[in-house]
């Protein structure tokens, strides 16, 4: 678990390891949410960058006799 520290303008430095395993760069947008009194930045992806993450899923449902 990493702990940070709010600095006076109430800005807070996300720890190496945590950037480096979500692979936030500078300058990329997160998302903050408040849940349950927690505080949660989820990084937002770009689009672009999410094209072709499905490829190769299985699409092969079953499905009831009624449904097909």
């Amino acid at each position: 678990m990493e702990t940070v520290t709010v600095s006076p303008k109430y800005q807070v430095v996300i720890p190496r390891k945590v950037r480096e395993s979500l692979q936030i760069k500078p300058g990329q947008k997160v998302q903050v949410l408040l849940f349950e009194n927690r505080i949660e930045l989820i990084p937002i992806v770009p689009i672009q960058e999410t094209r072709g993450f499905l490829k190769g899923i299985d699409t092969t449902v079953d499905r009831e006799r009624d449904r097909v």
